[in-house]
């Protein structure tokens, strides 16, 4: 389901946590085109943050020090990593709306980055909206192989150090699927949804200030 809203009507970083907590986000057709729509798919993605499934080669690759990741550094820059083609997508969906209604976010607290680098060059990161014990994954994008999947199990090992109960993808794809990515009825996505928005978790609740170890984010994936 969408609806389209208007290019004038303005979105404020409240009226935007308010419709993520009623289960509707926003999306752009284009870079280009200043309208947004609001979202509301029949089937939800989510990732179980208690199946989530790290492959054994990419465990490795975790574990290795070839990449260094922080969180909540640059988010102009994982943005503009995020708004760029890449294989499998031709254009990007964030237009400057989206790109200032989230720095917004990002600067109340609100949107969170995680931010893999490789000999000090950002290649690889995600970002998302963090509400109530629920993360909404926005978009991800890598410049080195295996940089987005580094910066997921990270953002997971720190969901669950944080007591989050959800973790939304919005849709779910054959990448993500890799991971556990499933998809739920609009009915039970809601039952989720309600259940993650009541209490607080703490997306601090691993360090903010300083990288953590692919060991230290492979432990807390493996604990209960």
């Amino acid at each position: 389901m969408t609806s389209r809203e208007s290019a004038l009507v303005d979105i404020t970083p409240e009226v935007l946590l308010k419709a993520y907590a009623c289960g509707i986000f926003p999306m752009a057709e284009s870079a280009e085109d200043p309208a947004l729509y609001w979202i509301e798919p029949e089937r939800r993605g989510i990732i179980p943050l208690d199946r989530f499934h790290v492959p054994s080669r990419l465990a490795r690759t975790v574990r290795s020090a070839r990449f260094t990741v922080v969180v909540d550094c640059d988010f102009d820059a994982v943005v503009d990593g995020c708004s760029q083609p890449m294989p499998g997508r031709a254009r990007t969906w964030i237009n400057n709306r989206i790109r200032n209604l989230y720095r917004k976010l990002y600067e109340r607290g609100d949107c969170h980055t995680v931010e893999v680098y490789e000999a000090n060059t950002l290649v690889g990161g995600l970002y998302g909206v963090s509400l109530g014990r629920a993360f909404f994954g926005e978009s991800m994008f890598h410049r080195a192989r295996d940089a987005s999947k580094v910066a997921l199990v990270h953002l997971v090992a720190r969901l669950k150090a944080g007591r989050y109960r959800l973790l939304d993808t919005q849709f779910v794809t054959d990448h993500l699927r890799t991971f556990g990515a499933i998809e739920v009825s609009r009915s039970a996505y809601h039952k989720l949804l309600d259940a993650a928005l009541a209490g607080e978790a703490d997306f601090g609740a691993l360090a903010l200030d300083r990288p953590i170890s692919g060991s230290t984010a492979l432990a807390y994936l493996s604990a209960r």
